[in-house]
């Protein structure tokens, strides 16, 4: 189809294929999320398992709980969230700060709120097989090194992958583009995206026109799946600023088995997961003698 016809920045725009509302729901010890990923409307989107908007005040928040089999990635948008493992790893992460945390064998951890008011988004990104039983593994991003970059009104937060020329330096095991933009009334922007890759966006707030000009505008607390094609286009034709993510990743097409907080290939793999979790084997060794402080 001749660019003449539909006027676009790309060869094969990504358009909307399906818009979920990201309903409220209680999750850990007291926590709210808005849950875009993981539920019946959306179960997965390959490599993607979950996406979760939370608001976390105290004394709620997310207790021991462990992880086998893939990634979590948490941005934060408001205030704080500490994390502790079994390892001894400890640190809070605050207001742009990303914790990209590889699980792998296993993990147990917990997320409790640092402040009155703590909000983020957490995204859990599968690993392949042959990855899922390697050795724990953290990058943690403060805000000021994420690689910023800005132009006519759109600013972009590079968390992982690639725009407006800057990179980001998280490796990514699957790869993975994780895009954070804010953008002004009456700015427009055009992303390239990997054309094989399964790709989503996450309106955090304001609303939006995306994939093209026609399309009706977008609104907060949705999660919108992408059709493939080599770049997205998004308008604010709004008089408020517009802030989303843009989430695109190469999908594994294996087998997806998951049982709560161990995502492996087979059934069989998880049963054999709920048994080294029960009995304190391969990579849950501690989990009889460790409690969070």
């Amino acid at each position: 189809m001749s660019n003449s016809l539909h006027s676009s920045a790309f060869v094969t725009p990504r358009l909307v294929l399906k818009k979920v509302l990201a309903k409220s729901q209680h999750e850990g010890d007291g926590a709210v999320v808005r849950r875009g990923i993981g539920r019946t409307e959306l179960k997965n989107l390959d490599p993607f398992l979950m996406l979760d908007h939370f608001s976390v005040s105290p004394p709620a928040g997310f207790p021991d709980h462990p992880h086998r089999g893939f990634e979590t990635v948490t941005y934060m948008l408001e205030g704080g969230i500490t994390h502790q493992d079994f390892a001894g790893h400890k640190g809070t992460i605050r207001a742009g700060d990303v914790q990209w945390m590889t699980a792998g064998r296993g993990i147990i951890h917990s997320e409790m709120p640092a402040e009155a008011n703590n909000k983020g988004l957490q995204l859990w990104i599968n690993l392949a097989s042959r990855d899922k039983m390697i050795e724990p593994n953290y990058q943690e991003l403060p805000s000021e090194n994420i690689p910023t970059a800005e132009k006519d009104g759109v600013e972009v937060r590079v968390i992982a992958g690639e725009s407006m020329g800057v990179q980001s330096p998280v490796y990514t095991r699957t790869p993975t583009m994780f895009l954070v933009f804010s953008m002004m009334p009456g700015s427009e922007w055009h992303q390239s995206i990997p054309e094989s890759w399964n790709c989503f966006v996450y309106v955090i707030e304001g609303e939006g026109v995306f994939g093209c000009t026609s399309s009706s505008p977008c609104v907060a607390h949705h999660v919108l799946v992408l059709s493939l094609g080599d770049g997205l286009s998004v308008w604010n034709n709004s008089s408020k600023p517009l802030r989303f993510v843009v989430v695109a990743g190469q999908p594994l097409n294996e087998p997806v088995a998951q049982y709560g907080p161990f995502v492996m290939n087979t059934q069989s793999e998880i049963e054999k997961t709920l048994e080294d979790y029960q009995y304190g084997r391969n990579g849950f060794e501690m989990r009889k003698y460790w409690r969070s402080q």
